[in-house]
């Protein structure tokens, strides 16, 4: 085959517009190469990676031991789909339940599907353990919430963009506050058909929302007072990124049903979990679910090599640190800044407010600003950036990103 000839940036952009679907909508950087915290583009330039593909590269770019795990996998066995055993899956199962503190669980390839898969467990042992009648369950989840967009989570969803045109939609919703208590509390009092509670340690998408002290403990509480499932969606905010192996971890809250995705693998290959203790779990029975995918040899593999890989390397405790230095110097600049209003986040999950509304291009145009610095993130919500690097970063490299993105801030001051 004739090897193709090196296309410049515009014509690599032209050729997704022309022939992908128009579902996205990229920072112009063509990226080519990763490795640790940087990136660099199809012409050389190399930047630090600000978003970590959504937090599924937590481990960092093409980390050795879990590109090797992947490679010497697919060099024996890729795919049997479920319908025989393989020799991968059930090593990985035992560590992850161990490593997790669960029974047992349910293997799946994306974070949407994972999320799925937590729904359609819930709805089935409200059925068969709870004893709610048939179609008559209903599930709690937070306005503001991002779980994925499939039609039944855009069902709950509360972006417009995500809806309009998708439906009809998924009923056995209900939408609450997040960070409201009295709501969770009001609506689990007033409706015995609520089998579970479906949320975010912390609210990625919407702008690393930070709930308040004890939320998710005292939610915890409610759901067990009220025989209910807490369903933790830890796809982005699980695998070490808010300084614990779990967001949950801050407040020693153990799930009902915990749901990841994303730096379970690294970022080298699709892999989604959905955990829970033999109660809940075993309502599932053979043709009630499944993937072709999930749990496959590679999946397996990776997944084993990318969670040693944050325990060996103490991850967790790394983003702990980092962050915790990521705010202090960025508040210090946001004290006197009259472009910035707020930084937030915990762990290397982090945001910034930017003094303008939603509707504004201008998080976006210093987005573009920082490229050209050499650090690149991404607006979420119009006016907020969110900031949110692999956590195999050092010190050094953390303050030279902090240097990188206060003078790009200062680039827009009024």
């Amino acid at each position: 085959m004739a090897i193709l000839e090196q296309q410049t940036s515009q014509q690599l952009i032209e050729l997704e517009n022309k022939y992908g679907a128009h579902n996205y909508h990229p920072l112009p950087v063509v990226l080519s190469r990763g490795e640790g915290v940087y990136v660099w583009d199809v012409d050389g330039k190399q930047y630090y990676d600000f978003l970590s593909a959504y937090s599924a590269v937590n481990q960092g770019h093409c980390h050795p031991k879990i590109v090797n795990a992947m490679v010497q996998q697919a060099q024996t066995l890729t795919l049997t789909s479920r319908a025989f055993h393989n020799d991968m899956l059930g090593k990985y199962e035992k560590f992850a339940c161990e490593f997790f503190g669960f029974d047992k669980l349910l293997p799946m390839n994306t974070g949407a599907e994972a999320v799925e898969t937590a729904l359609k467990l819930c709805r089935k042992w409200a059925y068969e353990v709870k004893g709610i009648d048939e179609n008559k369950a209903e599930i709690i989840v937070c306005e503001n919430n991002f779980h994925g967009r499939t039609t039944t989570i855009i069902s709950f969803s509360n972006d417009p963009v995500a809806r309009q045109n998708f439906g009809p939609y998924t009923n056995g919703f209900i939408k609450i506050e997040y960070d409201n208590l009295e709501a969770l509390e009001l609506t689990l009092k007033s409706n015995p058909n609520v089998g579970g509670f479906l949320v975010e340690p912390i609210q990625g998408e919407a702008g690393v929302y930070v709930p308040s002290e004890n939320y998710l403990a005292k939610a915890k509480s409610l759901c067990e007072t009220y025989n209910v499932l807490f369903i933790a969606d830890e796809v982005q905010t699980g695998i070490a990124r808010t300084g614990k192996l779990l967001a949950v971890n801050h407040e020693n809250v153990i799930p009902d049903i915990l749901v990841l995705g994303k730096a379970i693998s690294g970022g080298v290959y699709p892999v989604s979990a959905v955990l829970a203790n033999d109660a809940i779990m075993n309502v599932i029975k053979p043709g009630n679910h499944g993937s072709t995918f999930g749990g496959n040899p590679v999946a397996a593999a990776v997944a084993i090599a990318a969670l040693e890989v944050v325990r060996d390397e103490k991850l967790a405790e790394n983003a702990e640190i980092l962050g915790n230095l990521f705010r202090f110097e960025l508040n210090k600049y946001i004290d006197t800044s009259s472009i910035a209003s707020l930084v937030r986040g915990k762990g290397l999950l982090n945001a910034i407010l930017i003094n303008d509304d939603e509707d504004s291009d201008r998080a976006w145009n210093i987005c573009l600003a920082l490229r050209d610095n050499g650090l690149l993130a991404k607006p979420t919500h119009g006016n907020i950036i969110r900031f949110a690097p692999p956590l195999v970063m050092d010190k050094e490299q953390l303050l030279d990103c902090v240097s990188i993105i206060i003078k790009t801030l200062k680039q827009f001051e009024n």
